[in-house]
C-alpha cells in the first residue's frame, strides 16, 4: 500500500512540472520570438515479482510476468521551434527570420548569444542593438542623417543619404543555424546559448543552407497557441486531481487495515 502512495506522489509532482511549463508558455504569449515548451515524462524503475518468460512448470513459461511500476519523472522539457506568426510594425529596424535560423548578438560580458527576437534599435554610436543593449553581430553601424534604410531578404543592409543619391551598402546581416536547435540553453531575455547538445553554430547568408530569408518591418510573434495550452492545462489539472484521489484511496485502505481486530 505504501508503494501506491509514493507512486501517486510522483504523478502529482510530474503534473506540477507540467503545469509550470504550461504557465510559462501562457505568460509569454506576447513575447517576440518566444518558443513554447513541452514537458516530457518517463516511467520509473519497475519492481519485478516474476520475470516475463520465466518457467512456471514443465515446458511452461509465464507469458507476461509480474512487474509493478513505481511512478513517473520528468525526462525533458522540449522546445518547439515552429515559426510564429508575423506582426507587421513598419519599423525599419524590426526584422523577422522567415524560417530557420537565429540572429547573433554579443552580450556585455563578450559572449555570443542567439535570438529570434528581431526588434533592434540604434545605440548612441549608431550600432544596432536589441532591447537589452546586446550588439547585433556582425556589427551594423547606421550613419547619421540618412533618409532611408533597406534590409534585403538576404541580409544586405543599404542606406540612402539623399533622395537622388544611390543606395550604399554598409553591412551584411548573417544568420546562424544549429543541427539541434532544441539543445540550445535558454538564458532568458529572449537569448539562447550554445550547448554540447545543440552542436556548433553554422553561419550563413539568410536563405542559404536551410535558413530563412529576412523580412524588414515585421516581427515574429510567440508560437504559443492559447487553445492548446488551455486544453493541456485542463488535462494536467485533472491528472493531478486523479493522483490525489489515489493517495486518498490508499490512505483509506491503510485505515481499514489498521481497524482490523
Amino acid at each position: 500500500m505504501i508503494k501506491s502512495l509514493n507512486t501517486a506522489a510522483t504523478g502529482m509532482a510530474a503534473q506540477q512540472t507540467n503545469m509550470d511549463v504550461i504557465a510559462n508558455n501562457i505568460a509569454n504569449v506576447s513575447t517576440n520570438g518566444f518558443k513554447r515548451s513541452r514537458a516530457e515524462f518517463e516511467d520509473l524503475v519497475y519492481q519485478t515479482q516474476k520475470e516475463p518468460g520465466s518457467s512456471t512448470g514443465m515446458n511452461a513459461y509465464s507469458p507476461n510476468g509480474v512487474q509493478v511500476g513505481l511512478g513517473v519523472r520528468t525526462a525533458a522539457v522540449q522546445k518547439d521551434f515552429k515559426d510564429g506568426n508575423a506582426n507587421v510594425t513598419k519599423n525599419p529596424f524590426d526584422i523577422q527570420i522567415e524560417g530557420s535560423g537565429f540572429f547573433q548578438i554579443q552580450t556585455p560580458d563578450g559572449q555570443i548569444g542567439y535570438t529570434r527576437d528581431g526588434a533592434f534599435q540604434k545605440d548612441p554610436n549608431g550600432r544596432l542593438i536589441d532591447k537589452n543593449g546586446n550588439l547585433l553581430q556582425p556589427e551594423i553601424t547606421i550613419p547619421p542623417n540618412i533618409s532611408g534604410i533597406e534590409i534585403s531578404a538576404t541580409g544586405e543592409v543599404r542606406v540612402i543619404s539623399g533622395l537622388n543619391d544611390p543606395a550604399q551598402t554598409i553591412g551584411q546581416i548573417d544568420v546562424v543555424n544549429f543541427v539541434n536547435p532544441a539543445g540550445l540553453k535558454a538564458m532568458g531575455k529572449n537569448v539562447f546559448m550554445q550547448s554540447p547538445s545543440s552542436g556548433q553554430p553554422i553561419t550563413s547568408r539568410p536563405g542559404l543552407n536551410g535558413t530563412g530569408f529576412l523580412s524588414q518591418g515585421q516581427l515574429e510573434t510567440s508560437n504559443v497557441n492559447i487553445v492548446d495550452e488551455m486544453v493541456g492545462m485542463i488535462t494536467a489539472q485533472r491528472a493531478y486531481e486523479t493522483n490525489s484521489k489515489v493517495i486518498q484511496a490508499s490512505d483509506q485502505m491503510l485505515q481499514s487495515i489498521n481497524n482490523l481486530r
